[in-house]
């Protein structure tokens, strides 16, 4: 996975519907979610399209899988863990990630039912991420 500084660099030199289609290629992008991890207690609940996140991080590390039924909010959601992805615990446990996503102007590219999930879908990384911080 790019990281989010990558991402960044890219999507600022794109305008309108290019940086739909850098959504959707990160998206794509994604390592593979099994359907069986596509369950109730995967989803991410306020999301406008159905939106899985799995955290499958070993020791103090952040990884996870993620997937969405819809191509643009499956990019949002790569964008989500691009910004956490493989960093210790704590530091995301302490991180700013809606900051972080801010250069994307998410609120003004998209629109708001688009958008609606990724406090959400925040919210679910960080807690993840404070359980194993306050486990090491």
């Amino acid at each position: 996975m790019r990281s989010l500084s990558d991402i960044q660099e890219e999507y600022e030199f794109l305008e309108g519907d290019e940086r739909y289609r850098l959504l959707i290629e990160l998206g794509r992008e994604l390592d593979p979610m099994p359907d069986a991890l596509k369950t109730d207690a995967t989803l991410v609940r306020g999301c406008s399209a159905s939106v899985w996140v799995y955290p499958t991080g070993e020791g103090n590390t952040l990884h996870f899988l993620a997937d969405s039924n819809a191509a643009i909010t499956k990019g949002i959601v790569a964008l989500v863990i691009a910004a956490v992805q493989d960093k210790p615990a704590d530091e995301v446990a302490q991180m700013d990630v809606a900051g972080a996503l801010e250069p994307f102007d998410l609120k003004n590219q998209l629109s708001s039912n688009r958008t609606q999930g990724v406090p959400n879908m925040i919210a679910l990384v960080k807690e993840h991420a404070a359980r194993l911080a306050a486990a090491a």
